[in-house]
């Protein structure tokens, strides 16, 4: 089985084979053993290389921002109360007790959204938990309902206790069997509050964090709490919550003012750093919910480069890196990714795009 999708005339197939379903450190020696395009736009070329030879392709001056956001166990067993089995995920805290959820079939491949539930339906959970579906959420620029609910959570116990005690990680079809909660966050994770993971630096180690901060290559942190994504009809993302920090937005614009390249770890870091950014690319402090949308229409205005994982086949993200990297470079990127044997998804192989 394969994935096929045209995207505004991006048109790939993803054969189930380059679907990475355990974590490089399992099938490999550790979490960097995991292979790296490195595409530079203005030379028009292409590499590959290890991941951990990317301290020889950044260069001090270099600001590498990363999403410190950790990744929560969102995922519960839910029950209807005509005992039908279901999978409730958490994807983003609206207040203390709400939240935007949504109801899958129970885990297993080809799981599918579950579109049957009703206004004002609790959902049973673990453990005498449960969730009362209040309305379908509904995006500001959407004219229907999408697949998500806003709901009541009501738990025995504080959440943060009651997932780790009954939730796991959030897996779709393609995510092979469950892993331990650590092989869905990144080193240097520390905030929890995404439902998935913000993946394009699991990769990195912390001696690799460190070889890179030693030849004077920076490290700026920010927050921004990733919600779920959409497998199935690849929605544009939905608001999240951000927090980019004083000493970050400084950070980012000394190193704009001295010609280093910012770099972002991941989409959900371009999201929030462009939040923040004016017309010129400076950056101010903010924090708060962003439903900003970068793609071809507009463009990034404060990130030069982006290290990010291959998406599927139609996904919004691939907007994004079309803004980063130009449709023509975006192409050639996924047709050598394809022909040379790289994985896809969280556990998979990377991408650099760089000027």
């Amino acid at each position: 089985m394969s994935l096929t999708c045209s995207c505004e005339g991006l048109t790939f197939e993803v054969p189930s084979g380059r679907i990475a379903t355990e974590p490089a450190e399992v099938r490999g020696s550790a979490r960097d053993d995991v292979r790296l395009m490195v595409a530079r736009r203005h030379a028009a070329t292409l590499e590959s290389r290890p991941f951990p030879a990317i301290v020889d392709v950044l260069a001090p001056g270099d600001l590498l921002v990363v999403n410190v956001s950790a990744t929560l166990p969102a995922a519960l067993p839910a029950t209807r109360a005509d005992g039908t089995p279901l999978r409730l995920h958490l994807s983003t805290r609206l207040s203390d007790e709400v939240w935007t959820v949504e109801l899958r079939e129970p885990a297993g491949a080809g799981t599918l959204p579950w579109s049957h539930g009703q206004v004002g339906e609790v959902v049973g959970l673990p453990d005498g938990g449960s969730a009362q579906l209040s309305r379908p959420y509904q995006r500001a620029d959407a004219m229907a309902a999408t697949r998500l609910w806003t709901a009541s959570l009501r738990m025995p116990e504080p959440l943060d206790q009651y997932l780790a005690e009954h939730g796991g990680a959030v897996r779709y079809g393609a995510g092979g069997r469950p892993w331990p909660m650590s092989a869905y966050q990144t080193v240097y994770a520390n905030e929890p509050g995404s439902a998935e993971m913000p993946s394009a630096g699991r990769a990195f180690t912390t001696d690799l964090l460190t070889r890179l901060l030693s030849m004077g290559v920076g490290v700026a942190p920010l927050v921004l709490h990733a919600g779920l994504s959409s497998p199935e009809s690849h929605e544009l993302p939905y608001p999240e919550w951000f927090r980019v920090p004083p000493s970050t937005a400084d950070r980012v614009n000394a190193a704009r003012a001295g010609r280093g390249r910012i770099i972002a770890t991941g989409t959900t870091v371009v999201r929030a750093l462009e939040t923040c950014a004016d017309e010129q690319g400076r950056v101010r402090a903010d924090s708060g919910w962003t439903n900003l949308v970068v793609g071809p229409q507009r463009p990034a205005r404060a990130v030069d480069g982006l290290l990010t994982g291959w998406h599927e086949p139609g996904a919004s993200h691939l907007r994004l890196l079309e803004a980063i990297a130009g449709r023509s470079m975006l192409e050639r990127c996924y047709q050598r990714a394809l022909a040379d044997g790289y994985l896809w998804h969280e556990f998979g192989d990377l991408l650099l795009i760089l000027p």
